[in-house]
């Protein structure tokens, strides 16, 4: 069937071409998984899946933990042309109900330590989907994963589809409103492995590291799909991370690339982790999620000995856009555009913009680029736009051609007639000595027009708010433009956040609106 493709044979059957079926595909914990065994057990969850009618085009859910089980079920759902749909461990019951009702799906996956979760959110539902129940003796209705895989072969030929034809889906975690389903064709897998292969120099029996879940686009491209794509060991850390687990894993299976988000990297930089000899080893950091500070970035550096890579990306596009290279990197900078895709600046007239330091929206045209939102034709038509994906996220970039995240679009702010990004005021409160963490929130005056507030969270709960207050604004009056500057600085024991740690700025709105909330 020329021109036709399936994802899984992408992410999987490259690595076992050369014969590696030898080799570690997983470490999980005290487990080690070769390449051999995860394409058989890769073809026993998709026999299993057919045998229970599961096929083309059905929804299978995952409520899992990172686990060898995970990723063998997640690409055998792949292979038989099924769309594998691998959920947030931390969802509320009821946004688990909305996902398994707006995804109509056929199976789902659930461990035993998930089970309350699954139960509240499908109580009183009528005909709930075939559960298949990981790490406990079941009965019906659950259907044990040991009995789901009895007698199944080894063996599994795969179902060839249209590369446009949608293979999984990522269900976005969002700071408002329901989550939505991010759909992405099985042509995403074709380029799974061309930022580890071509820019970080990964290649067959090096180790992958991602401390995000694999629910996480960050981590389902660049470990399950890139790193296996490569060739390379992926580890799987099953609990939900913090950094002195994080260390322990890494002191353990000796990583070679270590892929995290800045609010982690922060932590294990508290955690005096950069300077262990196990992370110094590690050829190269990656960071993507959220931007990386200048300070957090210069702090890694100087204890690691290597930069943190900071890139951007979204679920829309699973894998990153932009990125700093290892021999290229910058403080405060997003990098350049990687080879495969192509990006361009949009100002407020629609048109390209071509002068550098000019803020405006950015635009994305790359290969794994998603196909739309289940059911939400009009949000489509605004992300995508002739062959172009809208983020919505607003950018500059400087001579060289290294790209500055600015911000989302929503989240700039107009002060006296001039474009202002939160995080170039939030760089400049971090390098404030006492100061752990910040956000910036614009919010109207009684005249209606736009006036900046700050929100910090001291590194001693205990410091002087008003001495704290004092050095914020002096270091705001001495490096930034009277028109940044904030006029309201409030204090926080911790910032409003997602369950995947993403910041809730709405909520931050809402306390300058109502103090008492």
């Amino acid at each position: 069937m020329k021109g036709f493709m399936i994802a899984a044979d992408e992410i999987i059957g490259r690595p076992l071409a050369p014969v590696l079926g030898g080799q570690t595909a997983i470490l999980c914990g005290d487990r080690t998984v070769s390449y051999a065994t995860l394409e058989t057990e890769v073809n026993r969850h998709g026999n299993a899946l057919k045998a229970q009618g599961i096929g083309r085009g059905a929804r299978v859910l995952f409520l899992m933990d990172d686990s060898p089980e995970l990723v063998a079920a997640y690409l055998g759902t792949l292979r038989i042309g099924a769309v594998a749909v691998a959920l947030n461990v931390r969802l509320a019951p009821r946004d688990l109900r909305f996902v398994i009702e707006d995804s109509a799906c056929s199976a789902l996956f659930v461990d035993a330590h998930f089970l309350d979760l699954y139960e509240s959110a499908v109580e009183g539902m009528a005909a709930p989907p075939l559960p298949i129940l990981l790490g406990k003796a079941s009965a019906p209705p659950y259907l044990g994963h040991a009995e789901f895989l009895a007698s199944q072969p080894d063996r599994l030929e795969s179902t060839l589809v249209d590369p446009e034809e949608v293979g999984f889906w990522l269900y976005s975690s969002g700071t408002t409103g329901k989550p939505k389903a991010v759909m992405h064709p099985h042509r995403t897998a074709r380029v799974a492995d061309c930022l580890e292969r071509e820019l970080l120099g990964v290649r067959p029996g090096d180790r992958i590291f991602t401390t995000s879940k694999i629910f996480f686009g960050f981590a389902l491209g660049h470990s399950l799909m890139g790193g296996l794509q490569c060739g390379a060991t992926i580890i799987l850390s099953p609990a939900w991370p913090e950094p002195r687990l994080i260390i322990a894993t890494v002191e353990r299976h000796q990583p070679d690339v270590f892929f995290s988000t800045p609010v982690m990297y922060r932590n294990l930089l508290r955690e005096g982790a950069p300077a262990n000899p196990a992370f110094r080893r590690i050829r190269h950091f990656v960071s993507a999620g959220e931007k990386l500070h200048e300070s957090l970035y210069e702090d890694w550096l100087e204890l690691a000995g290597k930069p943190i890579c900071d890139g951007i990306g979204a679920s829309e596009t699973v894998f990153l856009f932009l990125v700093n290279r290892p021999e290229d990197s910058r403080a405060g900078s997003s990098g350049r555009p990687v080879p495969w895709a192509e990006v361009r600046l949009v100002g407020e007239d629609g048109k390209d913009i071509t002068t550098p330091d000019t803020p405006g929206l950015i635009a994305i045209r790359t290969p794994c680029q998603f196909v739309g939102y289940w059911n939400l034709p009009e949000l489509t038509a605004r992300a995508l736009r002739d062959g172009w994906y809208f983020p919505g996220d607003m950018f500059e970039f400087d001579a060289e051609g290294r790209w500055c995240h600015l911000g989302r679009a929503d989240d700039m702010l107009k002060v006296s007639g001039q474009w202002v990004s939160p995080a170039e005021i939030e760089a400049c409160a971090l390098t404030v000595p006492g100061v752990a963490e910040v956000a910036v929130v614009g919010y109207p005056n009684e005249d209606g027009l736009t006036r900046i507030a700050l929100f910090a969270v001291p590194r001693d709960p205990e410091a002087d708010q008003a001495a704290l207050n004092e050095a914020l604004l002096q270091t705001f009056k001495s490096t930034l433009s009277i028109y940044k500057c904030p006029r309201t600085i409030r204090f926080l024991k911790q910032m409003p956040q997602t369950a995947t740690g993403k910041m809730q700025r709405f909520r931050l709105r809402e306390l300058l609106r109502n103090p008492a909330s």
